[in-house]
């Protein structure tokens, strides 16, 4: 096990739940806080309940929210929810009502009616995530009843971890009118020290994000890559199973088979599958000279083009595909995987245009030629 690795992997390790884990990491910490604190600006909560690494971006991205979350509500339900959970005691016990009755006196950006499955549906979710992260436990009942029924109770009990779900400021929030104010009061006590916040910001893009790239924006970090590449990667490789790659406008850490870290790009799953058969098509078009790298090298694809090119995938590979991708209509097709790549950050939507991010220059796949002739005879 790899105490770095489970710490940036996990939102927390709890005690209650996997202590000899706990004690593991706990006993191991030593060897690697000054990596995480001189190197990431990570500061480690250690308490008799849990071990939680405050893991922060160097830029916060779209894909960086919960993924089990699908819409702005179910944000406001959870911060309700820990406002709750804070004036409850470690093991207190609580009915369903005592909790919907509470959200429906603090909500304020509109009346909420149980009775409207809808909102039901949006609480269950967060609630079942509340419970997956340890936060609350279930004492008697089902969630599940509750959609169905607004009447259904169920008993829960507080664990008393919610109150470290959320980062701790250093400074008064109540005033910040953009996200911008939070990302910058991260280094509000560094201002003067702009080469640690620099590179603070780069040892935590390369472990955060798929890729860095060269912009505008980020001249002076990918310049601090260049300059001290080496001393990067002897940093990273001797904590992690990874190799840096610097480019002229990118830089990417490449995992090792055995690092698992957090959400990897290619996943075992279809859908990514299917994006590397996009990089492939998207491969073909550039060597034939029907697509042009730019000196920045971010493709720029009119979005019929890129459309064009999610249609000609599925003719030719949606054989090899599950049933339900062969099975979509185009523009569910195409809807569903230019979404995904959005989110992993492989493709960006800009107007009427498809930027391809160089990451897609170092991967494709394709299938094995004997397999697509036999489904093609199929």
């Amino acid at each position: 096990m790899n105490v770095l690795e489970t710490l940036l992997d996990r939102r927390w390790i709890l005690k209650s739940k996997e202590k000899d884990l706990y004690y593991k990491i706990k006993d191991e910490l030593p060897a690697i806080k000054r990596f995480l604190t001189e190197k990431l600006g990570y500061q480690v909560i250690i308490n008799p309940y849990l071990i939680k690494l405050e893991k922060l971006p160097a830029v916060p991205q779209k894909w960086m929210g919960i993924l089990e979350f699908s819409d702005k509500i179910e944000y406001t339900f959870l911060c309700l929810i820990l406002m709750f959970l804070e004036d409850k005691e470690t093991e207190e016990q609580f009915v369903l009502s005592e909790l919907t009755e509470y959200i429906q006196s603090h909500y304020q950006e509109e009346s909420i009616d149980w009775t409207l499955y809808h909102y039901r549906r949006h609480l269950v979710k967060v609630i079942k995530f509340c419970i997956v992260n340890g936060m609350m436990e279930t004492n008697d009942g089902t969630e599940e009843g509750f959609a169905r029924d607004n009447t259904n109770e169920v008993l829960y009990e507080n664990t008393g971890v919610s109150r470290y779900f959320m980062r701790n400021f250093t400074q008064n929030i109540m005033n910040y009118q953009s996200p911008i104010e939070f990302q910058k009061e991260e280094w509000i006590d560094l201002e003067e020290d702009r080469g640690i916040v620099r590179r603070q910001r780069v040892y935590r893009q390369l472990l955060m994000s798929p890729a860095m790239y060269k912009t505008e924006d980020s001249e002076e970090d990918f310049a601090y890559i260049r300059h001290y590449r080496n001393l990067i990667q002897g940093d990273l490789e001797e904590m992690l199973d990874c190799e840096l790659q610097v480019h002229r406008t990118s830089a990417f850490l490449i995992l090792g088979e055995h690092c698992g870290m957090g959400r990897c790009f290619p996943e075992e799953n279809t859908i990514s599958d299917i994006s590397l058969l996009i990089s492939q098509i998207i491969h073909e078009k550039v060597n034939n000279g029907e697509l042009c790298i730019p000196p920045d090298e971010r493709l720029k694809i009119p979005s019929e083009k890129f459309q064009n090119i999610v249609e000609q995938c599925k003719e030719r590979f949606g054989a090899g595909m599950i049933k339900t991708y062969r099975e979509m209509t185009t523009g569910e097709f195409i809807k569903t995987i230019k979404n995904y790549m959005i989110q992993l950050e492989l493709i960006e939507e800009h107007k009427e245009d498809i930027w391809v991010n160089p990451i897609l220059g170092k991967l494709t796949g394709s299938y094995p030629s004997d397999f697509v002739i036999e489904k093609k005879k199929g």
